[in-house]
């Protein structure tokens, strides 16, 4: 008996079909990927799967009980790990994992042997609040949750998104101990080496499926979306025989302390009108902290800083009008229209009437969105929401626009087109401060510095660093510098 049958399962959100006519199974203890460009179906297979939705036609059965007929039975069986970790930020993480114990009738003691090898890499930090985790962190305790009650069945709806490449290892490595306990174990991510760490994967694309096979059989049949070519930058951005710009962000000696805790440690470095400037640091290093003061959100211990020539310390509401920001939730209001987020954030910037009608014409042209101008964000595919987001971000002409990891859980193809975006922004001489969890967009950047407990550990151009540390790409590069931390949450 198959560990999960899926029989001809179709599934419409009104006019959007997420899936039509989709049909596989999987082995018992195997390891069974879900890969695909956004929007093609994965996480509403997911929520069929383990009794959360149910399908308009077809079957489907996980450790041979019905998901229609039998919940109560797949509830009990199945541990489920969504993108967003589940968690409740306000608990601390002992009592996260109590009341996921709860839910399915058992308690920790009873479980412990379940999650010990997880369990015991954070039980330290029990009495911690899951909101002040680190992502590392958050991940192992989401995981403990779902096996807590010792599921025969696990299901992980991108579970890495937003974690650094060292962390998503050892998930990974994780994964295959529970694989020598025979657990079933299906994942969807965007990551390609996680994509090879499965022994099958299914490929669905606008809610069909297109192939299953193993991974590298699926990698190489549709290498047009997991591998799309480079990106050449254009010769409008810097180049070594320009003058040298001037600096845009200048740091020196930057500290921020929280008590005893220092999440920055003395870091100082400058950053070029132009340069693409890639931030990086494992969960914890302390990235998110140095960017809340650049932007104006947090006051430095010590130390000083000029972000487009003013102080960080006496002059936010100057450096608030002279930036521009784009996260990874991408900034935008769902219940608005383009043109009316379009609006939002050009008054905020301090743009005037005028200025704003005129542009606004001007980007929804550009961006081919005349007929989209009155649609919702919500309605809007993946990638357009984020081309929309950065453009809304520059629209005010910025000197700098900080990107905190604008392209996390987003496939290959449409981080590619993202990636455009950004050389054109640089072009036009426009600052790009960027986080990124994925290493082959740190080889996109100028310059890169890798933080490491609060201090930068290694600044320079991505083929600098790769030849200082006698390292093949950014990825060994990234690795080899953060295994050296000492601290695991900031």
């Amino acid at each position: 008996m198959k560990a999960i049958e899926v029989n001809h399962i179709s599934k419409r959100y009104g006019q959007v079909t997420a899936l039509s006519d989709v049909s596989f199974a999987v082995d018992r203890g195997e390891v069974f990927g879900l890969i695909g460009p956004d929007g093609a179906g994965k996480s509403t297979m997911f929520r069929i799967l383990t009794t959360l939705l149910l399908p308009d036609s077809g079957t489907a059965s996980v450790d041979g009980f019905d998901t229609l007929l039998q919940m109560p039975a797949i509830r009990r069986r199945v541990g489920y790990m969504p993108g967003k970790f589940s968690l409740y930020q306000d608990l601390t993480v002992q009592e996260n994992l109590e009341f996921f114990a709860t839910l399915f009738g058992t308690t920790i003691d009873e479980g412990y042997d379940s999650i010990r090898a997880v369990y015991s890499q954070i039980e330290r930090f029990r009495n911690r609040k899951a909101g002040a985790l680190s992502g590392g962190m958050k991940q192992k305790l989401a995981l403990s949750c779902a096996l807590v009650h010792q599921p025969s069945v696990l299901f992980l709806d991108e579970p890495t998104t937003g974690v650094d490449p060292v962390s998503r290892k050892e998930f990974w490595e994780m994964l295959a101990t529970l694989r020598e306990r025979n657990i079933t174990i299906v994942a969807s991510t965007p990551y390609l080496d996680e994509v090879r760490s499965c022994e099958r994967v299914a490929f669905l694309d606008h809610g069909t499926v297109q192939g299953i096979d193993t991974p590298e059989a699926i990698l190489d049949e549709f290498a047009h979306i997991f591998n799309p070519p480079g990106i050449q930058r254009s010769t409008g951005a810097m180049t070594q025989q320009q003058p040298a710009p001037e600096n845009v962000i200048e740091v020196d000696h930057l500290v921020k302390a929280f008590g005893t805790f220092h999440a920055v440690d003395d870091i100082s470095f400058s950053v070029r009108r132009g340069e693409i400037f890639g931030f990086l640091g494992a969960n914890g290093a302390g990235k998110t902290t140095a960017m809340h003061m650049l932007t104006g959100l947090n006051q430095p211990t010590s130390g000083t800083g000029r972000v487009a020539g003013y102080d960080i310390r006496t002059e936010h509401e100057q450096i608030k009008k002279h930036i521009g920001y784009m996260s990874q939730r991408f900034s935008l209001y769902e219940d608005l229209t383009v043109s009316e987020n379009i609006r939002l954030f050009a008054g905020i910037y301090g743009m005037s009437d005028a200025a704003i009608k005129t542009k606004t014409q001007a980007l929804l042209r550009q961006l081919r969105f005349e007929e989209h101008a009155n649609d919702l964000v919500k309605s809007l595919p993946l990638g357009w929401k984020q081309k929309l987001a950065f453009s809304v971000s520059i629209f005010h002409e910025p000197d700098i626009v900080f990107l905190d990891e604008p392209t996390g859980g987003v496939d290959p193809a449409t981080r590619r087109q993202f990636w455009e975006f950004i050389y054109e922004a640089a072009a036009r001489g426009i600052t790009v401060f960027v986080t990124t969890h994925y290493m082959d967009e740190a080889e996109y950047c100028d310059r890169i510095s890798i933080m490491v407990d609060g201090k930068i550990k290694a600044i320079g151009t991505p083929d600098e660093l790769k030849r200082n540390f006698s390292q093949p790409d950014m990825d060994h590069v990234f690795t080899f510098l953060a295994r050296q931390a000492t601290r695991s949450s900031d």
